[in-house]
C-alpha cells in the first residue's frame, strides 16, 4: 500500500474515533498500534513497552507538572486577579482591553517555560477564569490563548530550535536570536487582531475601569509586584544559569507559595485543592505526550514522514513551490507528530532539498518552527486545542473554531517571513562570527 493512502487510513481513524468521543491518548494509542500492526514489521508489543517507559521518566519533563502547579497556586490565590486588577488601569482605553493579557502572559512565560503545553496550561488555569468572570468573549478568551502558547516554541530557550540546530549543525545561538523578532512580530499580530475584533465589535468587550489619573494608576499597579517578583525569580534563574527550566518550575513553585501566603488569602485547604488539580492536568497531558511518543516511533516505522519528504523532492519544485508544499506537509505531519519528531524524522531529507533550493538553513529554522506551531493549532487534532479542552472542559470544536483565526495569523507570519527574509535573518547578521 502506498505511503499517501497509510497516512490517509490513519488520519481518518483517528478523526473517527475523537468523533465518537475517545480519550484523546487513547485515540492517539490506537493508531499507533494500528500503523504498528498493519503497516510495519515491528513487534507491537515490544516497541510500546519499552517506548512508554524509555518516555515516562524524563528530568525535562518535570518541568511541566512544577509549572501548571505554579499556576494552580497562582489561581486559588488573590494574586491572579492582582495581576488582572493592575494592568487594568494601563489597559483600559487600549481596543481589547485585558484580552492583552492573555497574549502578554503567554509571550512572556513562553519564555520562561520553552513548552507550549505548559504555557497554555499555566496561563490557561489563570486567565480564562478571570477573563470569563469580567465578561469577556469566549472565542477570543480561548482563541487568544491557543495562539499565543505556541509562543514557546519560538520564544527563547526554544527545544525545537536547539534540535534543530543540532540535526542541522546551525549556530544555536544564531538560531535563538533569529527568533526574536519573528516572536515580537506574532506577538503584535495577535494584539493587533483583538484590536480590530474589539474595534468592529465594541459592544462585545466589557468596559474596565479608566477614570484613574496617573498616580492612581501607579497606585493600583503596585498589586503588580508580587507578579513582577515571581517572573523576576523563574526569568533570573534560567538566564544567569543558576538554575534549568525544571529547577527554575521549582524555584517558581516555591515563589508562588511564599506570595500566595503573603496575600493572606491561601490557606491549607487551597494548596491541596491546588495539588490535586495540577496532578489531574499533569496526568491528561503526561497521557497524551506517552501515547504522541508510541505514535512517532510507530510513524518512524512505517517510513511515512522519510519517504513522504523524498517522494517531495522528486518534484524538482522552485522555491516557493517548494515552501508551499512543505507547509502543507508539516502540517498534516503535526497531525500525528509532536514538533521534535517532525524535526528529527524528516530534516535529514529535507534540509539537501532546501539547500538545493537556494534557501538559507537559518531561515528555513524559524519558518519550519513557525509551521509546527501552526500545527499545534490545526484545527481540530492540534494538541495545544486538546490541552485548552481538558482545562475548559469545552468542546473541541469550539475551541478549534476560537483558534481558527490564530491559525490564519502564523499563516500570515510565514507568508510575511518569507516575503521579507530579513525579518529573521537581520539581527544574526549583526552577530559577526
Amino acid at each position: 500500500m502506498s505511503d499517501p493512502m497509510t497516512f490517509a487510513i490513519l488520519l481518518g481513524l483517528l478523526l473517527v474515533l475523537l468523533a465518537g468521543g475517545v480519550w484523546v491518548a487513547l485515540s492517539l494509542l490506537i493508531v499507533a498500534l494500528a500503523g504498528l500492526a498493519f503497516f510495519s514489521g515491528a513487534p507491537t508489543g515490544l516497541v510500546m513497552a519499552t517506548t512508554l517507559w524509555g518516555h515516562s521518566h524524563s528530568w525535562p519533563l518535570a518541568a511541566l507538572p512544577l509549572f501548571i502547579l505554579m499556576g494552580e497556586i497562582l489561581l486559588r490565590s488573590r494574586l491572579s486577579e492582582d495581576m488582572f486588577s493592575g494592568l487594568a488601569p494601563w489597559l483600559g482605553r487600549a481596543p481589547g482591553r485585558l484580552l492583552h493579557v492573555n497574549v502578554l502572559g503567554c509571550a512572556i512565560f513562553a519564555a520562561v517555560s520553552g513548552s507550549s503545553a505548559a504555557t497554555a496550561a499555566t496561563i490557561g488555569r489563570m486567565s480564562v477564569p478571570e477573563l470569563t468572570r469580567r465578561g469577556y468573549p469566549e472565542s477570543l478568551i480561548l482563541g487568544t490563548l491557543a495562539g499565543s502558547a505556541t509562543l514557546g516554541f519560538l520564544i527563547p530557550p526554544s527545544v525545537i530550535l536547539i534540535v534543530y540546530g543540532v540535526a542541522t549543525e546551525q549556530s544555536i545561538a544564531r538560531l535563538f536570536i533569529a527568533g526574536i523578532l519573528p516572536g515580537l512580530m506574532l506577538v503584535s499580530l495577535f494584539g493587533g487582531y483583538v484590536a480590530l475584533r474589539a474595534w468592529m465589535n465594541p459592544a462585545s468587550i466589557p468596559r474596565e475601569d479608566i477614570s484613574l489619573n496617573l498616580r492612581e494608576k501607579l497606585r493600583a499597579s503596585r498589586r503588580l509586584i508580587p507578579i513582577v517578583i515571581l517572573i523576576g525569580g523563574v526569568i533570573g534563574s534560567i538566564y544567569t544559569g543558576v538554575a534549568s527550566p525544571t529547577d527554575a518550575a521549582a524555584v517558581g513553585v516555591v515563589f508562588s507559595v511564599i506570595l500566595a501566603m503573603a496575600t493572606g488569602s491561601f490557606r491549607w485547604r487551597d494548596f491541596k485543592d491546588a495539588l490535586f488539580s495540577a496532578t489531574r492536568t499533569s496526568a491528561m497531558i503526561a497521557f497524551i505526550l506517552l501515547a504522541a511518543s508510541v505514535l512517532s516511533v510507530s510513524m518512524g516505522f512505517t517510513g511515512i514522514p522519510r519517504n513522504l519528504a523524498a517522494w517531495i523532492g522528486t518534484f524538482g519544485l522552485s522555491p516557493t513551490a517548494l515552501l508551499a508544499v512543505l507547509t502543507v506537509f508539516f502540517i498534516l505531519l503535526g497531525c500525528f507528530l509532536d514538533g521534535i519528531s517532525v524535526v528529527v524524522l524528516t530534516t535529514s531529507i529535507i534540509l539537501p532539498m532546501v539547500e538545493a533550493a537556494g534557501i538559507d538553513p537559518l531561515w528555513f529554522g524559524i519558518y519550519l518552527v513557525l509551521v509546527v506551531e501552526m500545527s499545534q493549532i490545526t484545527p481540530p487534532v492540534g494538541f495545544n486545542l486538546f490541552v485548552i479542552q481538558g482545562l475548559t472542559g469545552y468542546n473541541i470544536l469550539k475551541v478549534a473554531r476560537a483558534a481558527l483565526p490564530f491559525f490564519g495569523l502564523l499563516l500570515l507570519a510565514v507568508l510575511l517571513i518569507t516575503l521579507v527574509p530579513g525579518i529573521v535573518t537581520y539581527l544574526p547578521s549583526l552577530m559577526g562570527n
